[in-house]
């Protein structure tokens, strides 16, 4: 079976290099050779410039096909793949269009893994490692009330006045603004048209404590179903947010105002001059490191009393391995590779396993990215 890698990104490389390393047969195909050829020319002669036609040719039965590509490439490259009978296997969200091909990938019984980055990833192995847990717990009750929270976020380890610093172009954190998000706030759908109408503060358990802000990001309310609650639980709080440093509101106040009123192509073409200035002031320099905090907490409740309350709590920092970011979001995207050749994950369109085998399995190797990961209890 040969792994063909598409994509050497930012991100790419620490996963790219693992599976190069541990012996597969895997085969880079990135847009940019030369680029390609500097991230992992000393360890593989595998490296072609990436064409869709060439690489289908190329891809044969039982294959699997990693993307690392920009979002609009991971359908159609899943597409040849259930033509090809290979697996794919993609860090991204599940678009519509991906879980379309659910029952083409089923009859051809082949795999297409997403979400098994960061966040999208890490972050649900932490909310199934949890739910386990509490329903396996002996306060277990479903008349309890549920709270749930997933918050994640690239900070800065060095801050600057803009609380915030950028590894690529800061367009997509830009046109993320623009993104309306719903959530469950006292046991009622929360819908918000700009983030930064939702922040608030978050207190994150870690070594040392350290108060963030936090806003809900995307559409939390089919993760519910996703992480295995029970119909008949009642939920009070379900948010998966975006996590930033104290101070970052303040900081982005400006950034706010502006893009409010930013429509069109006109707006568009203002997003694009802003974000060529903020990498310009704002993007990481060389030997600068990166961090990554994560925080995944689940609480229940009886008769407004705490019984159950721990969070999955992880602070990783870029180090002479690799950045952070780069670590947290293609080591696991090589352990779905591993899992998927070794047939641990079923066909289909599938997100990060809910397997507890897998789960513990992959949480102990990200155990050695991050610089402190642990789970809190909060009771006594």
């Amino acid at each position: 079976m040969t792994i063909h890698w598409c994509g050497t990104g930012l991100s790419a490389i620490p996963g790219l290099r693992r599976l190069i390393e541990a012996g597969h047969d895997v085969r880079v195909w990135n847009r940019s050779r030369d680029k390609a050829v500097a991230a992992v020319g000393d360890l593989t002669k595998q490296i072609e410039t990436f064409d869709f036609d060439i690489l289908r040719d190329a891809v044969k039965t039982g294959d699997l096909v990693v993307s690392m590509l920009p979002g609009d490439w991971h359908v159609p490259l899943a597409e040849m793949c259930i033509n090809n009978g290979a697996h794919f296997v993609s860090s991204s969200y599940i678009a519509p269009e991906m879980r379309a091909l659910d029952a083409k990938a089923l009859e051809k019984g082949v795999s297409l893994v997403n979400e098994v980055g960061l966040d999208p990833g890490i972050d649900h192995l932490m909310a199934h490692y949890l739910v386990a847990d509490y329903r396996a717990s002996d306060v277990y009750d479903v008349e309890n009330d549920i709270s749930f929270i997933s918050y994640c976020g690239g900070i800065p380890k060095n801050t600057n006045a803009f609380r915030y610093k950028f590894s690529w172009s800061p367009l997509g954190v830009l046109k993320a603004l623009k993104s309306p998000s719903k959530s469950i706030s006292n046991f009622t759908e929360l819908n918000i048209n700009r983030p930064w109408d939702a922040i608030s503060s978050y207190d994150a358990p870690l070594a040392t404590s350290e108060t963030f802000e936090v806003y809900p990001n995307r559409d939390s309310i089919p993760f519910i179903a996703d992480y295995q609650f029970d119909p008949a639980w009642k939920v009070r709080k379900f948010v998966r947010g975006t996590l930033r440093l104290n101070g970052w509101a303040d900081a982005w106040a400006d950034v706010f105002t502006e893009i409010e009123t930013l429509e069109g192509a006109t707006g568009d073409a203002r997003l694009k001059e802003m974000s060529d200035t903020f990498w310009d002031e704002n993007a990481y320099g060389e030997d600068d490191p990166d961090r990554v905090v994560m925080c995944v907490g689940f609480k229940a409740e009886k008769n407004g009393v705490p019984v159950y309350h721990k969070t999955y709590v992880m602070d990783a920092i870029g180090d002479a391995r690799s950045t952070a970011m780069a670590r947290l979001v293609s080591i696991p995207v090589s352990l779905a590779v591993e899992a998927v050749l070794a047939r641990e994950i079923q066909a289909g369109v599938t997100p990060a396993p809910r397997d507890l085998k897998l789960v513990k399995r992959w949480l102990g190797e990200i155990d050695t990215l991050a610089q402190h990961l642990e789970i809190v209890s909060h009771l006594k």
